[in-house]
């Protein structure tokens, strides 16, 4: 990974090193590159230039987009053939099979018939070839299933898409026509049926009859045209504008679409208008970025107008999309929209992406800017890799030593013939008559008897071991599919092997990467715990027929309107007057506490009390300072909250179960029910101070309104966030408070719960009038204006009462802690690759076990873009400064590759100050040598340093190697992909395997060596593209420890002893050699060795590779250190085939010389006569099959009934064989063993030698065997025999912990721990606790700033109204006098502001 390991551009290394990177794939999957900025006509036709001026019916190739088809399998109809066939052939053994079989096409070299000869390698081939049009075939299934989902268009009228789209590819599956509806007389319309015979998702299907009314009643608009209609979404007949089902694939660039809620967005699509207030939508992308809060998004503000068929179908309305050319960065896009000679600019901000849901908006209408490959979603995918398993890549050499040996063999042969020739010829020796020919003399017979030779020992490469490599595989997949332990009853899903050659490669994983949202987690919340003015409040354990049925955020039921106030119809109430809350998608159940219920009953009746005050300011804050939306469903007619990210609605939904319900936002104005007032509070919004991952905290100013609407009482600022920001803005006191309430957040991180701390303040009039004038300017501003806002809101945001924490569980998928925690004990290294943000990522690592409670975080981050100058050289700074300070003995500074000089360089540079809020509430001294070890945790910033060359590369490498685990946070797929390739092509022979749930996974599954998708309920994506596919993250112990440790024992067991049952017959052959003049002849029949492979030994090896267990699998589960040896490649290897290898040439010459001893020197026969060839031979022929079968048997370390039989039918076979071939005359078939019965079974040498031989060679295994097991055993064979000696041993209920980690369950995640694990910023050389922040939300998005419009279009002079203060203000503003002591420092004109205010305050005191 140094920069000299870049690839040579010339000479020998340069064509080795393009050879060895060949992809067969490369041939069949070229793409034309992303063709030149594209302009997309809408209800215009395309100008002149765009067509062929020979053929101007037909558009230019460069204008021609591609269809919205998708393809994740490798074969069409076309490519089969082809790429099977070159696939099939990149096996050495293959070629060397094709090259034997054509040279007895040639009647001098021919044994038996040539058609017969080159059959076996056909059958091989062909079964190979059906073994990969089926897994290809299912891979084709899951597409369909994708490409057959079906979306609503624009037809009718007078609109008529004009841009061009290239053909679609063909595949193995018909591509059934999309016919008209047309009813049967059982009511169903055909091809609906034919659709969900065919796996078309069953939301894909509408019903005709279904009415749009009742579908989307706040479509004003729509619902007046289409009302006399049958149905808003029906085949219309006639001509008028109307919304036409099609499938996806037919989708084409230019065509207007309309997307309901819970809809996957089919292509890139340009948001035209939606069902929303002021146009915005909301969209989930988790299967983009990982990211789990939803996205807003709006419409293109010229074309807002187009919510009606008609309009959309109006040519008046003709409008041109110029866009840039197609390419994979998920957040850039240029565009714009010319619509009657205006433009009017396009980001990602007014586009839907394909692979993200429609979520909380009832309806979008859109225009398709890029379908298929051009999306971004496949543009950040790979192509389906064509995988080989390190068993068979490492088999290569070992073919290749075979036929090295093959060829020595055959030289010796044809020297030693040629040298025999040339020598007794001039005698007149009576085997050379007739030696004189141009084709046959002495000078040309030695080439002769080189090709005999590679004819007579070509078994040495057996051509039945790759279809019985497959034929085991196979055997195995079903296995594992059959597996009860790693079936998901709740969903009705087993783990499914799509590809059947990587089964081995489970058994030697080193490296696995990670998503963590729906992987890891549930993407589901449970609020735990409170604590309040220092007490502790934890939630009531929820029985389980008292639990809601849990649903997900991204799939919430119903599909009510986001805006509070929107108008409906008078059947559904507003939410300020609906009866009830629902449960809110993303969390899974309520908060209850009787502590807390009792407290606010002792509190009730008295309402200036300190602890009511304390409880209810909490309580409020945690109610109102927030971004949630709040809806009415329009089935139960319960208010249902609607946030961003399930973090969010855990904590209103919490605050609404304990009474504080909030009742939702008519544009400023906030609505709370409390449980001490029957009559809803209202709040004027004033300003929300947004949420972003360097502030790490969020603040709304409020203003309490009366009954009558009037404002009264003073300006509050509620604020929630990480604790260490939050405490350096406490206001001086309440010091006890603050230990106590950072004694909580220790408990709360240490259970591996997500924390945030609340804090309120009240703010003076004046000071909020001058603070208001520059947040104005600032927001106003075009120069850095992040930062200035950043810079001002820091300003108000100071001298908070501390009112207490949160903490809320990320709710794990079942098992999680205990496998990953197995995992790292088994040596496997996890690496977790994560869109959410740096502070989540960390407290999920605590959750999960991949972060110890005494780890030690290192943090490598970014540059923010207004630092970025020397961006790159500050990841690499910061990457030396861990190396050298934590890492000194691993000698990295020494490496030739690492520039060691940029850090005295760097060294003196001064640390930003951004990141400064991340590293307060410095611990001890021993941070950083804590004996937890190191955890690297870097963003998807500066990875984009540290994956841009080979040397930043490098020191990653060498810096991610040596801690015990890497978080990488914000990372986009592409860079998933990037990072497991580093460590894939990094580290020279390591095993990777990558796992993940949604399309966001796919280019890191396919880069990885074997990848693993969740069937969960993020799509078929991640599934289509991966080779195993499994229901929950936990199923992946039982894959890798059981079934990974048993397939690669059992192929590398089966694969040796096919290469010795393989050397035994051929060096028995060999060794005749000495006897016949090295001419190649054979030993005996040739029907014989023709069997060898196929019935005298075959049976054995195929019971090793599908029966054989090395130990059970209780103790596999029970004990994860036994992976290493898996891991550590002990079952197969270049040391093991030259064992065995060596032990079937020495039983060779053990059944050879002991068997031709006595048929050599005397005779075998009862009447004197000498021996004939072939009685010997045969003798050799059971000798050698028996010695085999029972080696086989003596490497077998499971025997059952299958065992037993798999070891005896080969002898059966070989005598039944024997019994009837040498009875069939030669007048009825050619036979040069007829009669041989009679002699050779009479002859008592012949039983006597079998036996003899058979025991005499496997005698050195079996000493060596027992020897080994007695007095150096390994773990294994302890356990084995421990096991045997206690078959009970692992019947109870006990469970151990693995590597000192301690074991927690997944619903309640609980060790206490005296203090979490230290964190080092590299950015800033700070160290820090981590107390288990963690909060998610949309930064900078389009719903953010739609709120704050409103509350910036809010009179000034509405705001200073004053009135009488209601019973909630009373209660709540009796904090102690703040004084301002310390501020962070901001602009110099807003401190000058403040400090006036500051005196105006002291003067009024």
């Amino acid at each position: 990974m140094s920069a000299d390991d870049a690839p040579p551009r010339s000479g020998f290394r340069a064509f080795w090193h393009r050879l060895n990177n060949f992809s067969i794939g490369d041939i069949f999957e070229s793409r034309k590159p992303p063709g030149p900025p594209r302009t997309i006509f809408v209800n215009e036709p395309l100008p002149p230039d765009y067509h062929d001026p020979k053929h101007p019916d037909r558009v230019k190739k460069e204008h021609r987009y591609y269809a919205n088809q998708v393809i994740t399998s490798k074969y069409t109809i076309f490519t089969f053939v082809p790429r099977n066939l070159l696939e099939q052939f990149r096996r050495v053994a293959n070629i060397y099979f094709l090259v034997i079989a054509i040279l007895q096409f040639n009647n001098r070299f021919a044994t038996i018939s040539p058609g017969l000869v080159i059959l076996p390698l056909i059958i091989v081939i062909a079964i190979t070839a059906l073994k990969d049009a089926y897994e290809d075939f299912k891979r084709h299934q899951s597409d369909r299933r994708v490409n057959y989902s079906e979306v609503r268009i624009l037809a009718g009228g007078a609109f008529h898409n004009y841009n061009a789209t290239a053909p679609k590819a063909l595949t193995f599956v018909r591509a059934l026509p999309f016919r008209p509806k047309v009813f049967t007389r059982s009511g169903k319309r055909k091809n609906e049926v034919e659709m969900l015979m065919n796996a078309a998702p069953p939301e894909a299907v509408r019903s005709q009859d279904q009415p749009a009314i009742a579908r989307h009643p706040t479509m004003p608009d729509i619902q007046r045209r289409q009302s006399r209609r049958s149905g808003l979404f029906t085949r219309h007949h006639n001509g008028e504008p109307h919304w036409e089902t099609t499938i996806w694939e037919d989708l084409k660039v230019g065509d207007i679409v309309m997307l309901t809620d819970h809809e996957s967005v089919p292509a890139d699509i340009l948001i035209c208008a939606t069902s929303e207030d002021e146009n915005i939508a909301f969209v989930e992308t988790k299967n983009l970025d990982g990211e789990t809060n939803l996205k807003s998004r709006s419409a293109v503000p010229a074309l807002t107008h187009l919510r009606t068929p008609e309009d959309c179908a109006d040519p008046e309305n003709a409008f041109e999309i110029e866009a840039d050319r197609p390419e994979p960065l998920m957040h850039r896009l240029n565009a714009a929209v010319v619509y009657k000679g205006e433009r009017s600019a396009v980001d990602t901000n007014q586009v839907l992406l394909r692979g993200t849901v429609l979520r909380n908006t009832q309806w979008v209408i859109g225009v398709v800017m890029y379908t298929g490959y051009d999306t971004k979603l496949v543009l950040n995918a790979g192509g389906t890799p064509s995988k080989r398993s390190r068993v068979e890549r490492q088999m290569d050499p070992m073919v290749a030593a075979n036929l090295a040996l093959l060829a020595l063999m055959a030289t010796v042969c044809a020297i030693a013939d040629a040298v025999l020739e040339h020598r007794y010829y001039p005698r007149n020796a009576p085997w050379l008559f007739r030696d004189n020919q141009s084709d046959n003399n002495p000078s040309i017979n030695g080439i002769i008897t080189w090709a005999f030779a590679l004819i007579t020992f070509q078994n040495i490469v057996p051509i039945s071991l790759y279809i019985s490599i497959e034929f085991v595989r196979t055997a195995q997949a079903a296995f594992i599919y059959l597996d009860r332990e790693i079936y998901y009853e709740k969903t009705d899903t087993a783990t499914l092997a799509r590809s059947f050659v990587l089964s081995d490669d489970l058994g030697q994983v080193e490296y696995v990467f990670s998503d963590k949202t729906g992987t890891l987690t549930q993407n589901a919340m449970v609020f735990r715990r409170a604590s309040v003015g220092g007490i502790v409040y934890v939630g009531d354990e929820v029985e389980e027929e008292e639990a809601e049925t849990p649903r997900s955020i991204k799939d919430p039921e119903g599909a009510p309107s986001t805006a509070s106030t929107s108008a409906t119809p008078t059947s559904v109430p507003r939410p300020v007057d609906a009866v009830g809350i629902k449960l809110s998608g993303g969390v899974l159940q309520r908060f209850r506490s009787d502590a807390l219920r009792n407290e606010f009953d002792a509190v009730a009746a008295s309402p200036n009390s300190p602890d009511r005050q304390r409880l209810e300011m909490f309580w409020t804050v945690l109610a109102l300072c927030h971004t949630v939306l709040a809806g009415v469903d329009r089935t139960t007619h319960q208010i249902e909250y609607k946030a961003q990210s399930p973090d969010e609605a855990a904590l209103v939904q919490a605050a609404a179960d304990i009474g504080f319900e909030f009742r939702g936002r008519d544009k400023d104005v906030l609505f709370l029910r409390t449980p001490f007032a029957h009559e809803a509070h209202q709040f004027r919004l004033l300003n929300i101070l947004e949420f972003t991952s360097a502030r790490k905290r969020m603040s709304v100013l409020l203003r309490a309104l009366g009954p009558d609407g009037r404002e009264e009482g003073p300006i509050m600022i509620f604020t929630k966030g990480a604790d260490n920001v939050i405490f350096e803005r406490l206001r001086p006191g309440d010091d006890a408070l603050k230990r106590t309430t950072e004694v909580h957040l220790d408990e709360f991180a240490s259970l591996g719960l997500r924390t945030l701390t609340l804090a309120y303040r009240i703010v003076p009039e004046d000071e909020y009038a001058a603070w208001l004038k520059d947040y104005q300017e600032a927001t106003a501003t075009l120069d850095d204006r992040e930062s200035r806002v950043e810079a001002v809101s820091s300003v108000i945001e100071h001298d908070f009462t501390l009112l207490g924490a949160t903490a809320i569980e990320d709710r794990l998928q079942d098992g999680v802690p205990e496998t990953i925690a197995d995992l790292k004990t088994a040596g496997i290294k996890v690496w977790v690759l994560t869109g959410d943000k740096l502070e989540t990522a960390i407290a999920i690592g605590y959750s999960t076990n991949l972060i110890g409670t005494d780890s030690n975080i290192i943090v490598i981050r970014g540059r923010p873009a207004d630092e970025a100058g020397e961006g790159a050289a500050s990841i690499y700074a910061q990457m030396l400064r861990a190396a050298e300070e934590y890492f000194p003995q691993a000698g990295i500074l020494k490496d030739p590759a690492v520039d060691g000089g940029l850090l005295g360089r760097a060294s003196g540079r001064r640390m930003s100050r951004r990141f400064s809020n991340d590293v307060r509430s410095i611990v001890g001294n021993d941070n950083g040598s804590r004996a937890g070890g190191y955890v690297l945790v870097i963003d998807g910033r500066a990875l984009e340093d540290a994956l841009a060359d080979e040397k930043h590369k490098h020191l990653l490498l060498r810096l991610g190697v040596l801690c015990q685990a890497v978080v990488c946070c914000r990372v986009s797929p592409k860079q998933k992909a990037l990072v497991v390739r580093l460590v894939k092509d990094g580290i020279k022979g390591t095993m990777t395997l990558a796992i993940g749930d949604g399309a966001n996974d796919v280019s890191m599954i396919q880069a990885a060596d074997v990848g693993v998708g969740i069937s969960g309920e993020e799509g078929l994506q991640a599934v289509n593209s991966s080779d195993y596919a499994i229901a929950q993250f936990r199923f992946l112990k039982r894959l890798l420890f059981v079934h990974g440790h048993w397939s690669y024992y059992r192929n590398g067991n089966m694969i040796t002893n096919f290469f010795y049952k393989n050397i035994i017959c051929i060096g028995v052959l060999w060794w005749f050699q000495i006897y016949c003049g090295w001419s190649s002849a054979y030993a005996f029949e040739y029907s014989y060795l023709l069997f060898w492979n196929s019935f005298w030994t075959i049976a054995p090896v195929i019971a090793i590779g599908i029966f054989d267990r090395l130990i059970d699998d209780r103790v596999l589960m029970k004990i994860p250190e036994l992976y290493r040896f898996g891991r550590e490649q002990h079952w197969f290897g270049n040391k093991l085939f030259a064992v065995f290898m060596f032990d079937g040439i020495v039983q060779s010459a053990i059944v050879f010389f002991l068997i031709i001893y006595p048929y050599a020197t005397t005779t075998a026969r009862s009447d004197g006569f000498e021996v004939f060839q072939f009685e010997t031979g045969t003798a050799l022929v059971f000798g050698a099959a028996f010695a085999a079968n029972l080696f086989g048997g003596l490497n077998t370390q499971a025997w059952t009934w299958w065992v037993v039989f798999a070891i005896c039918l080969g002898p059966v076979l070989l005598w039944l064989w024997t019994i009837v071939y040498n009875v069939l005359p030669p007048s009825q078939f050619y036979n040069q063993v007829y009669g041989d019965n009679r002699i050779l079974f009479a002859s008592p040498v012949f039983w006597f030698a079998i036996l003899l031989t058979a025991i005499l060679a496997l005698l050195p295994r079996y000493m060596y065997k027992v020897i080994s097991f007695t007095y150096t055993p390994n773990d294994i064979d302890i356990l084995r025999w421990y096991t045997k000696a206690n078959p009970r041993l692992h019947d109870g209920s006990s469970r151990r912990t693995s590597g000192g980690v301690p074991k927690r369950p997944s619903t309640t995640i609980g060790v206490n721990a005296a203090a979490m694990g230290s964190q080092i910023d590299m950015a800033t050389g700070m160290r820090s606790q981590s107390r288990g922040y963690g909060f998610a939300a949309e930064e900078g998005g389009v719903e953010i700033r739609r709120i704050q419009s409103h509350l910036s279009g809010t009179s000034e002079a509405q705001r200073k109204r004053g009135g009488r203060t209601g019973s909630l203000l009373r209660s709540i503003r009796r904090p102690l006098t703040l004084t301002r002591t310390a501020r962070r420092k901001a602009p110099k004109r807003v401190e000058e502001v403040l400090d006036d205010a500051d005196e105006r305050d002291q003067d009024e005191r």
